[in-house]
This record gives structure tokens, sequence and C-alpha cells, in this order.
């Protein structure tokens, strides 16, 4: 009777000391529970650039391998510019499209004269790229350049880029004028495969592959990297 009385309040012990330490486990399980799952961008972290993008204000640049640099849409599209309104006079029009084009050159509206060449440019502005294209549903490069050099001034172009080369004087950076050839070296280092015609102040009109018939600058980095020659026709050299 003893040794179960023994037995009895061993066992009633043991059972106090078990639940005392399974309130000490919860107590120190509370005390460690890992911290809520944070997302790995937190709200006001600074996002970092994926690898071999470039970001610049109003433009983007992807790295590609042939190149180094690839185009990207410029989100400020020739295509969104407005188009001549239709009921100006003659005198209007000219003043209307130099105005708009010293803009888009950032250049003094007086030093803007060839009226002619604005109004070539801006039946084609806008005009969605097409390889081998011939009208304003879709032109390439190289026929843009030769309706404008035919239409302007009076210059019979071949109908290649590669062509137009040969067919070109070359000329240094310092004398570039407006109706002067820029080439292009766009799909790697052995063909020219792209031009556009100078107008003034760096820019040049020509039709991108990405952006149709646009007005870009030769200061960006991609046509810095793909710029090959500049040339001149016989005619303008006059």
């Amino acid at each position: 009777m003893q040794i179960k009385i023994f037995y009895n309040g061993l066992l009633a012990t043991l059972m106090l000391v078990f639940m005392s330490s399974c309130k000490s486990l919860q107590s120190m399980s509370a005390a460690f529970k890992p911290a809520p799952k944070q997302s790995s961008i937190a709200k006001n972290d600074n996002i970092e650039f994926l690898e071999h993008i470039a970001v610049t204000p109003g433009k983007v640049y992807v790295k590609k391998s042939s190149l180094g640099i690839e185009e990207e849409t410029d989100p400020g599209t020739t295509t969104k510019l407005d188009k001549m309104p239709s009921n100006l006079s003659d005198i209007e029009k000219a003043n209307w499209l130099q105005l708009k084009y010293s803009i888009l050159m950032d250049v003094p509206v007086e030093s803007i004269n060839n009226v002619p060449l604005l109004k070539k440019i801006d039946e084609w502005i806008g005009t969605p790229y097409h390889y081998g294209g011939t009208s304003k549903s879709g032109v390439d490069c190289s026929f843009f350049a030769l309706d404008v050099m035919k239409g302007t001034f009076d210059i019979k172009l071949n109908r290649t880029a590669a062509e137009q080369y040969l067919q070109s004087k070359r000329i240094n950076w310092d004398e570039l004028k407006e109706g002067d050839l820029i080439f292009f070296k766009t799909e790697g280092p052995n063909k020219i495969s792209h031009v556009g015609i100078y107008l003034a102040n760096n820019k040049f009109v020509h039709a991108s592959s990405k952006r149709g018939v646009t007005i870009s600058d030769l200061g960006e980095p991609y046509y810095q990297k793909t710029l090959f020659s500049m040339g001149r026709v016989s005619t303008l050299a006059k």
C-alpha cells in the first residue's frame, strides 16, 4: 500500500515537471519565432535594371551581342507628330513646316530655308518601316533616301544602301551639310545596311526599323556605335 502511494506521488510529480517543461518550450518557441518573410524588393528600395540595359531620358538601349547596343523604340516617336492642317495657304504651310522642323532639329527657325525638303520629309514622317517597302504603308531606308533625294535635289540614287554608298563620294565629319548621306553598319561589320540623309545640328532623317521615318541624332549611342561613313553625291558637291 505504501509502495502504491509512493508510485502515485512520483507519477504526479513527473506530470507536473512535464507540464512545466511544455510551457517552457512554448515560451522559448515564441521567443525564437522567425520574422515574417519580406519581399526581395522593399517598397522604397531602388530597383536595379537588368544586366546590359541602360536608360536615358526618353531613350532605351539594350545590349546586342553583334554590335554592343541595339536601338529600342523611343516613347516620343514621330508617328505622334501633328500633321499639317489642310486649310493653310502656301506661305502658312511653309511657315508651319519651318517651325515644326526647327523644333525637331533644335535650330533657329530662320536657319531652315529648304521648304521643298521639309515638304518631302513631312510626306513620309511617321511611315512604318518595312523591308523592301516603297509606299506610305511601309518603306525601307534606302527607298526613302532615294525618293527624298530625287524629289528634293533631283538626284537619282541606286536602290540599296550599299549601292548608294558606292555611288557617293567620301566626306569628313566637319564637311557634312544638308543632303549628305550617312551610312551605317547595323547588322555587323561586314555590311552597309542602313542609310539616312543629313539635315543640320547632328540631326538626320531616315526610315528606322524601330521608329519608322523619323529624325534622329548622330550623338545617340546606337548611331555612334554603328556609324560607318558619310558620303556626298556629285550633284550636291557643285
